[in-house]
């Protein structure tokens, strides 16, 4: 059970709140507000309760060529908000905590990127101690983090009353509705990489789901262990070991009918073929056009879909039909509950301008899988009371 934001009196509280703003910035410019944006909503609530807020992330270094510092979204935030947000260059420390004790209601104050400390990584007691220090309350926004077992995701909240935020309890609730009491038939489509994180979450959806539609890297594999075609790359023992407790004669599951095949993914080469005629050299990198015709047939049937993963090498324009496609077959099953998630399946489904066709955009990448596997993560356990 959590504690809703609604539970309680913000006012004039100094409130922490975990979100994740891990965000695409380049030449010191935010490129994708995306995630930035799902914490609006509980921004804004604490803003008009009057709370004083104290916003926390971290960012990946690969992101940005200097530091990864987080000041770039602060702009981003201040052009939400129309008004000024303040920022410190430390997370923790005296500056942090003295600015942290001069905000005003409704102000915000953005730190700097938890992971400039080594002990967000480490879950070290004393880091979240200082973090924790900064507030009074706690909130936790970021369920594509709660995987992770870093100290702002799972020790601040055991040092503070602590609250769910508005997106993370949504995130958590619809994921769930998929695992508990889906609307059938229940249609799950899995592609993409992550071969093992993506075959733990089939194997706990396989006897939940009405189909199971692969594609992607992930197909290439289940077709090669079934022996119909041979894959390139060497499949891990972890992957075999896992793939030995599903039941891949399961009639639930529909692997591709044809594919688009490359010498290296090269673009003059590539060759519409069914499975049978794929040539040792070859490579797969899209689901062909008999496939996609099949699961668009099983897509129009559901009531629940589920979807995550690319169904072929969307980089390469030669090989984003088949995603595109299904994209599209999913977007007109209006009657169905349709969500996707994992960082690359929805920033593809952005690109293709159909954020609007689907019920709920998930932001949760590897915490969307385990989360499925495993029924909850870390972080979302830290926040029950």
């Amino acid at each position: 059970m959590f504690r809703s934001l609604n539970d309680y009196n913000f006012f004039n509280k100094k409130v922490l709140v975990r979100c994740d703003f891990n965000v695409a910035i380049e030449r010191g410019k935010v490129v994708d507000d995306f995630k930035i944006k799902r914490a609006q909503k509980t921004i804004e609530y604490l803003k008009e309760s009057g709370a004083k807020i104290i916003l926390a992330s971290h960012l990946e270094k690969d992101n940005f060529f200097d530091r990864a510092s987080l000041r770039p979204v602060s702009v981003v935030l201040e052009k939400l908000f129309s008004e000024k947000t303040l920022f410190s260059p430390k997370c923790i420390g005296k500056k942090a905590k003295r600015m942290a004790e001069n905000l005003k209601p409704g102000q915000i104050l953005l730190l700097e990127n938890l992971r400039f400390n080594k002990g967000e990584k480490k879950n070290s007691e004393k880091f979240a101690k200082e973090l924790a220090g900064l507030a009074e309350i706690y909130v936790g926004e970021a369920f594509s983090c709660c995987h992770r077992d870093h100290a702002s995701i799972v020790s601040c909240p055991k040092l503070l009353p602590h609250f769910i935020g508005l997106e993370c309890e949504r995130e958590i609730s619809v994921l769930s509705s998929l695992m508990e009491k889906p609307e059938r038939p229940l249609v799950v489509l899995v592609g993409g990489a992550k071969v093992e994180a993506k075959l733990k979450m089939i194997k706990k959806f396989l006897p939940l789901a009405d189909h199971l539609l692969f594609g992607g890297k992930i197909a290439n594999v289940l077709l090669s262990v079934k022996g119909i075609v041979v894959e390139n790359s060497e499949i891990s023992s972890q992957t075999k070991r896992i793939l030995s407790q599903i039941n891949l004669t399961d009639p639930k599951i529909h692997l591709p009918l044809d594919v688009l095949a490359s010498l290296g993914g090269k673009n003059d080469n590539v060759r519409q073929v069914a499975l049978g005629g794929i040539r040792k050299e070859e490579e797969i990198f899209d689901i062909g056009e008999a496939t996609q015709e099949k699961f668009s047939e099983i897509l129009k049937t559901a009531k629940t879909i589920f979807w995550s993963g690319d169904l072929g090498l969307v980089e390469n324009p030669k090989f984003r039909n088949g995603t595109s496609e299904i994209v599209k077959a999913i977007g007109k099953n209006k009657s169905a509950l349709r969500v996707a998630g994992g960082g690359d399946t929805v920033a593809f489904i952005r690109s293709e301008g159909m954020e609007g066709d689907f019920s709920f955009l998930s932001i949760g990448g590897s915490a969307l899988l385990e989360f499925i596997a495993n029924g909850t993560l870390p972080g979302v356990e830290a926040l029950k009371i």
